[in-house]
């Protein structure tokens, strides 16, 4: 069986980073050398997602399911509520390259870091695309499994599994997205497709809901209308409040065309409230272009000055707002800006989702470092690097949105 399935794994892998390097070839600049303290990159072939369809060994080691053993994901009513992408101009990327067409920017690793696997996660299929540190070292796992199976998980600091929250608590996580821990170690979730945000205490009962479960809609308070669209991560401000990054935007599902009159207004948005859940303000992406943004899948809080960070993923920036909602600034990059975060010692890093890595960066979007040996499924890899959270040592603790496993990079 394992045989099997790494020789189909090293046939798509084959063919995959055929097409990449076809469309890198077009490409006017391949690679760049190190120079001003930025570390060198080249271009790097995309890797076949297996989009959760796999089980990890103890050691790390990740066996890919062939499609044609592949079980189908169960879904939950509610979760695909709303028409599809339309008015868009990345509906279908039509004229674009695929995902699993696209040449990877990958940057020189100079930074010293190794990989280990010393969590180890309850075997079964489904990605993870997130995890969350509290302030005794406890780690906590949110994933996407199949309805009747444990999503969200603690782990204690000598990395031994010791709580489960069942779905009897949270319900079936349609979509299992973003997660963070709050200065009081609750944690907070994010489903993105059943449209709420819940905080659990920190032996995981649940003490608060943001949204209707299955209704995905606007947030209209003059109304007293307190609905979610898409919520994808949760940040706090200095003062403990919290903040919600909503919209996938234009990706897929675009609720524009919706009848239902609670849900018109399909673009990403940021919804700012206070700790006990009291709305304080939002607002809104329109769009491209200087001061907007059509993603908000990347997302972070300056702890210096309370400043939100937005990784407007398919345009490849940073975009920079107080935490009063006025534009900032806007940092193009060469990756895609999947998760955004900030270490100890206050310096902005993102990780780069399907291209692989995690990117140490200066406060005008520069590269200083890089972390990951690209995309794919092999050690210090990922097929899509997205949220994670630095321990007490600056040493960097990750999933990966596709592969349910738990990646620790030290130095």
């Amino acid at each position: 069986m394992r045989k099997h399935i790494f020789a189909v794994t090293a046939l798509a892998l084959g063919l995959m980073s055929t097409a990449a390097f076809s469309q890198a070839s077009r490409l006017r600049i391949q690679s760049e050398p190190a120079h001003d303290g930025t570390p060198a990159w080249k271009l790097a072939p995309s890797f076949p997602d297996p989009t959760g369809f796999t089980l990890v060994e103890p050691d790390g080691t990740v066996n890919i399911i062939p499609r044609d053993q592949r079980p189908q994901r169960m879904r939950v009513p509610g979760g695909d509520a709303g028409p599809q992408c339309s008015h868009s101009p990345v509906c279908g990327r039509k004229g674009g390259a695929a995902r699993g067409q696209m040449a990877r920017v990958l940057w020189d690793q100079t930074m010293g870091y190794k990989f280990s696997y010393p969590y180890v996660m309850p075997k079964g299929i489904g990605g993870l695309p997130s995890v969350a540190l509290d302030s005794k070292g406890y780690l906590w796992a949110f994933k996407r499994s199949p309805a009747g199976v444990v999503q969200l998980m603690k782990f204690a600091p000598d990395h031994k599994l010791v709580l489960e929250v069942p779905e009897s608590v949270i319900g079936h996580q349609d979509k299992a997205h973003g997660m963070a821990v709050d200065k009081d170690d609750n944690v907070w979730i994010t489903d993105n497709g059943q449209a709420t945000v819940m905080k659990l205490s920190p032996d995981g009962k649940l003490l608060m809901t943001i949204g209707t479960k299955g209704q995905r809609g606007d947030w209209v308070e003059d109304k007293g209308q307190r609905l979610l669209w898409q919520p994808v991560m949760v940040a706090f401000a200095p003062n403990g409040d919290l903040y919600i990054a909503e919209g996938h935007a234009n990706e897929s599902p675009n609720d524009v065309d919706s009848p239902d009159p609670a849900n018109q207004e399909g673009v990403a948005r940021v919804i700012h409230l206070t700790k006990d859940g009291k709305f304080v303000g939002q607002f809104f992406g329109n769009e491209v272009g200087q001061g907007k943004f059509d993603s908000t899948h990347g997302f972070a809080i300056d702890p210096s000055n309370g400043d939100v960070w937005i990784g407007d993923r398919e345009q490849y920036r940073i975009v920079v707002y107080t935490a009063d909602g006025r534009f900032v600034k806007t940092l193009q990059t060469k990756n895609l800006v999947c998760a955004l975060n900030f270490d100890h010692k206050g310096n902005p890093w993102m990780a780069s989702g399907q291209d692989g890595q995690f990117l140490k960066l200066n406060r005008d979007g520069k590269v200083l470092g890089a972390v990951g040996n690209g995309m794919g499924a092999g050690t210090g890899q990922f097929t899509e690097a997205s949220y994670w959270v630095f321990d007490p040592k600056d040493n960097l603790i990750a999933g990966d949105t596709s592969v349910g496993r738990i990646t620790v990079m030290s130095k």
